[in-house]
């Protein structure tokens, strides 16, 4: 694995604000802000509106945010995961499989629009892990 994890928060449709309002308080910058339209969802009438992907940095803090699908519903409390980022397939096959025999997957691993391979599972503990591997 990489580094540390990184938290992602999930939003009702105001991650942008949240972002601006990050960088006010925190003095820091946002980057890779994607809308859901710009990754395929374009003949969404919300898609335009709403964050697929977005991060915050200071230094050596960063955070992911996103906002929920009009489908879905993010509650309020548990609208935190941890990002992990791993190093190899190997790694991240080996962490997904092992999450999901107790755990409950969210998302199965995939290749993703981004270039990555990327899973969702919530533990046996309720925790959420957001698992990336970046292929080159």
């Amino acid at each position: 694995m990489k580094g540390q994890a990184t938290p992602y928060l999930m939003f009702n449709g105001n991650a942008k604000e949240a972002l601006d309002y990050y960088k006010e308080i925190f003095e820091g910058e946002i980057l890779d802000v994607q809308t859901y339209a710009k990754a395929g969802y374009e003949n969404q009438d919300w898609a335009n509106d709403r964050l697929i992907h977005g991060k915050f940095k200071k230094n050596d803090f960063l955070l992911m945010v996103s906002d929920d699908s009009p489908d879905q519903t993010v509650t309020i409390g548990n609208n935190i995961s941890l990002v992990i980022e791993f190093e190899s397939e190997e790694e991240i096959t080996r962490t997904f499989n092992d999450l999901k025999e107790k755990g409950t997957v969210i998302m199965e691993l995939q290749d993703t629009f981004w270039g990555a391979k990327y899973a969702k599972v919530k533990d046996p503990f309720g925790i959420i892990w957001d698992l990336n591997f970046e292929k080159q």
